[in-house]
């Protein structure tokens, strides 16, 4: 049996936590990957995706807390799980440091999370191997 060529990956989510089962199909395919033995480089939180980064989400009954699930998987990972800092403000998202910047009262990034630039994202793009989207439905 040949050796698996193993990859490095990039994965960008664009849909919210509200949208459980697109949602949850980038959670299983990125712990997949990592089960496998790939590599992967970043998750890159985008667009409604950024809502899965706070650290005030509470999912409604007997729903999956996808926020989580993501911070476990960054625990026993050590996975880089950026979120787009302009889409993440536009949203009420904010970490200690852009609270102070913008003289707010609370930060609500949820551990395990960073806020990051889309220049984090196109760097990623051009190293990893492969990059998958999981998008928001339209």
């Amino acid at each position: 049996m040949p050796a698996m060529n193993l990859l490095n990956y990039c994965i960008i989510v664009r849909c919210g936590p509200d949208q459980q089962s697109q949602a949850l199909s980038a959670f299983e395919f990125t712990q997949a990957l990592l089960a496998q033995g790939h590599k992967v480089e970043r998750v890159f939180f985008y667009q409604q995706g950024v809502l899965t980064a706070s650290s005030l989400r509470t999912p409604a009954q007997g729903e999956l807390n996808i926020t989580k699930m993501w911070q476990q998987l960054q625990f026993e990972n050590k996975l880089e799980l950026d979120v787009c800092i302009a889409a993440a403000l536009q949203n009420g998202i904010v970490d200690k440091t852009e609270s102070e910047r913008y003289e707010l009262s609370a930060h609500n990034l949820a551990s395990g999370f960073q806020l990051a630039g889309l220049g984090q994202l196109a760097g990623a793009t051009i190293t990893c191997d492969r990059v998958v989207t999981f998008g928001a439905s339209q």
